[in-house]
């Protein structure tokens, strides 16, 4: 027979048992639970993981060597990398389930398909801020917007009602990475058109392309902030000049100069299109990662960032390897950690991934007016 205080200690153990289990599930669960409920993606090939895939273009990437390193299926998934991008190691930081899906993959399923844990990638290679750039050939930046997430927006009003939306996108973050092609476009077509079509064209001067494309992505940030964005992060241009496509094309093979100045003026004139929209809704927050800066470090001191490789190609044909994206013939390097670019604009994974630390950790004026870290908190 057991005692009256052999029963007590027993219910008391049994308690003890319950009760640390119960903290060890709720430990777990939070473990388990993303920063925020969803990542929003929007933007072009630095952020598209497979929504051109589902397109007639010949801006694609889900064919070797692209993935080559991606998981342990080595396989081309339609990232523009090696491996993962950017958007997977914000997801990751963000220690979300999984990478949103791409858009295009998921339009077709059942109803209640936007409601990921996740959220949804919306972006596509060749995009850029102007609908013009690359017509045809991708999911152009409006579209993103006014199509394509305006339908998500939608759906998710429809399931869970107009309040539990909003409340779910505001603290949501809502990522964009956009205006590389636009600026590599107009650096790429200058000597075409004053060759040829010096007489017969408009072509506007830096200046007034910088603060054009400004503007116009200033009004495409607003109608995602009428749509229940309040939290953004915004990727820089990265300093273009220094891509391969570019600096073989110069004389003595350096960066090109134009071009990342256009690069680095594009990035003041969105820093200061934010903060102005910052002022106008006192409930929105912003992260601005500046990639220029912070990637010209990695060009200018290699060996202390750990790389060997600055200004080629790891895969592609011809000078710096750099005469077309990377195909199945392309030439390809055995080291992919050592290089910076992967493909004749793109970074390798690696790159990604130190790129993505500092955005998220980074200090000022890497990440203003303050990193990914500090905006999920954001109130």
């Amino acid at each position: 027979m057991v005692s009256s205080n052999g029963m007590a200690i027993c219910r008391a153990l049994s308690s003890c048992i319950l009760f640390l289990a119960c903290c060890w599930l709720c430990v777990h669960e939070a473990a388990a639970e993303g920063l925020v409920p969803a990542l929003y993606v929007l933007g072009d090939s630095q952020a598209d993981n497979g929504n051109n895939n589902h397109l007639v273009t010949l801006l694609r990437a889900d064919f070797p060597h692209n993935g080559v390193d991606y998981g342990r299926g080595n396989k081309a998934t339609g990232r523009f990398s090696n491996g993962k991008n950017f958007v997977d190691f914000l997801a990751e930081h963000l220690n979300l389930a999984s990478t949103p899906p791409p858009y295009m993959s998921i339009r077709n399923n059942p109803s209640n398909r936007f409601i990921y844990p996740s959220g949804v990638n919306f972006a596509s290679g060749g995009a850029g801020v102007s609908s013009e750039t690359n017509k045809g050939q991708c999911i152009s930046f409006d579209q993103q917007i006014d199509q394509h997430y305006s339908g998500v927006y939608k759906a998710l009003v429809n399931q869970l009602g107009q309040n539990m939306t909003l409340a779910r996108l505001a603290k949501s973050i809502f990522t964009v990475a956009i205006g590389g092609n636009d600026i590599l476009n107009y650096v790429r077509g200058a000597s075409r058109l004053v060759r040829f079509l010096r007489f017969f064209r408009y072509r506007p001067s830096p200046e007034q392309f910088i603060a054009s494309l400004a503007q116009s992505l200033e009004g495409q940030l607003e109608r995602m902030y009428a749509l229940g964005m309040r939290k953004l992060f915004v990727v820089g241009a990265a300093p273009l000049g220094c891509c391969p496509v570019l600096r073989k094309g110069t004389p003595r093979k350096e960066c090109h100069a134009e071009a990342n100045e256009l690069s680095a003026q594009y990035n003041v004139e969105v820093a200061a299109r934010l903060r102005d929209m910052r002022a106008r809704h006192p409930d929105m927050r912003y992260s601005f990662f500046d990639g220029s800066t912070a990637l010209l470090d990695y060009i200018k001191e290699p060996k202390a960032n750990g790389y060997a490789v600055v200004d080629r190609a790891c895969c592609g044909l011809g000078k710096k390897n750099a005469m077309f994206s990377c195909t199945p013939v392309s030439s390809l390097c055995e080291n992919r950690t050592n290089h910076i670019f992967w493909d004749f604009v793109h970074p390798t994974e690696i790159t990604a991934q130190k790129l993505m630390a500092l955005a998220f950790d980074g200090p000022a004026p890497l990440a203003t007016p303050m990193n990914v870290r500090q905006l999920i908190s954001a109130t």
